[in-house]
């Protein structure tokens, strides 16, 4: 199976399947990606190879004023398009201070996103639990609230950290696309944070680690501050692991 897949539009587009969990099973392919904005799906080629995939729930993570400066997916007939802003507190990544421990800024702005975005958050567990079709996650570059919403998924499946800080750091494939984007959308603009685009393992362990000291683990979190039963954990797993 194939876990990055291809469009002409977007450099981030990847399945969350073939990683194993702690009981002997593995996520299953074909059933949740995670992505880049898109918005950019703008080519029929493109459109077509979204369309083969069978996607019945799309799931953009972005701002409302995000989604009306750069677009949202094309309207398709059988797949239904939620908003859910998880973030509240705007930040311009491209303007964080280069002294700064980058790493360590990163995850105190996941954390901001795990206490301010609980009503959000809790909605997308909720629609990934419940589709019958595969869904789809996106923000503006599939790799801060899109890393965040794959990391809580994947570790209430049983990936393991491993796993998860792995699949977080795929990103970094993208970060050469990722900047090369932000100077033609910037033209004049100097790209003062040399970190831009970057997505490394250590961000994604402060993040769990942050939540696992705060609220005991990951789980601990989506059941008591998300307010998350175990009944809907159970469905989220049961849609989302091999047999």
């Amino acid at each position: 199976m194939t876990r990055h897949l291809a469009f002409d539009g977007l450099c981030n587009f990847r399945d969350l399947g073939g990683y194993p969990t702690a009981d002997g099973r593995s996520t299953r392919w074909g059933r949740l990606y995670r992505s880049d904005a898109l918005g950019k799906l703008s080519s029929p080629a493109d459109l077509d190879r979204f369309r083969a995939l069978g996607i019945g729930t799309v799931i953009d993570l972005r701002y409302p004023w995000e989604i009306e400066r750069r677009g949202r997916v094309p309207e398709l007939d059988g797949t239904a398009y939620h908003n859910l802003s998880i973030e509240h507190r705007p930040y311009d990544q491209a303007e964080i201070d280069p002294e700064l421990d980058p790493w360590r800024y990163l995850a105190d702005r996941f954390a901001e996103v795990a206490e301010d975005g609980v009503v959000e958050i809790r909605e997308v567990l909720e629609l990934i639990a419940a589709a019958d079709r595969p869904v789809v996650f996106h923000c503006a570059s599939g790799k801060d609230r899109t890393g965040l919403v794959a990391a809580l998924v994947l570790t209430l499946a049983g990936v393991g950290e491993d796993d998860v800080a792995a699949d977080f750091a795929l990103t970094e494939l993208a970060t050469p696309r990722l900047v090369a984007d932000w100077h033609a959308a910037n033209p004049g603009r100097t790209l003062r944070w040399p970190g831009f685009g970057r997505a490394p393992e250590e961000v994604i362990r402060l993040v769990l680690a942050d939540l696992s000291r705060a609220h005991g683990s990951v789980h601990g979190y989506v059941t008591g501050k998300l307010g998350i039963d175990e009944r809907l954990v159970d469905e989220l797993r049961a849609r989302l692991l091999t047999a």
